[in-house]
């Protein structure tokens, strides 16, 4: 399968091959799924992970943000997927820097996830990890300890 392909590609380092099949997968999927299938949405965000990866941040907002907003029409706002895509355009904030914009979704994400997932879920941990780190990187030692300790 070409997403197979592509995803080794991406774990060999070897981004312009794994953007070329990726987009050819998304094409595909798009064509033949919809844009609004589960599927495709999956398709473009793997994408959006190999843009993050070769640091082109315009391109992953980008497909980020429609994965997102499809996501949350198709899927709904509580939906797993749904808050890892956020999670993921939380991350890709956080790569560059824009503390207050990864926070401000990772808060939301945190604690959606909580409500959804419950607090022991692994994905609601390393929710609240990702918001501590966010926190220690614009020096809130006591927010992020306060979070770390949640985690342990």
């Amino acid at each position: 399968m070409i997403a197979n392909l592509a995803s080794i590609y991406g774990r060999q380092g070897r981004w312009k091959e794994a953007e070329e099949l990726g987009l050819q997968v998304m094409e595909t999927s798009k064509q033949v799924l919809g844009l609004d299938h589960p599927d495709t949405l999956t398709r473009i965000a793997n994408l959006a992970s190999i843009y993050v990866r070769q640091g082109r941040w315009k391109e992953a907002e980008e497909l980020g943000l429609q994965v997102i907003e499809t996501s949350k029409q198709v899927l709904g706002l509580d939906h797993p997927d749904t808050l890892t895509r956020i999670a993921n355009l939380a991350s890709t904030y956080h790569d560059q820097g824009r503390w207050k914009e990864a926070e401000a979704l990772q808060l939301r994400v945190m604690e959606t996830s909580k409500q959804v997932l419950g607090l022991d879920h692994p994905n609601t941990l390393t929710r609240i990890a990702n918001l501590a780190s966010t926190y220690g990187k614009q020096e809130r030692w006591k927010e992020a300890e306060e979070l770390e300790l949640q985690v342990l």
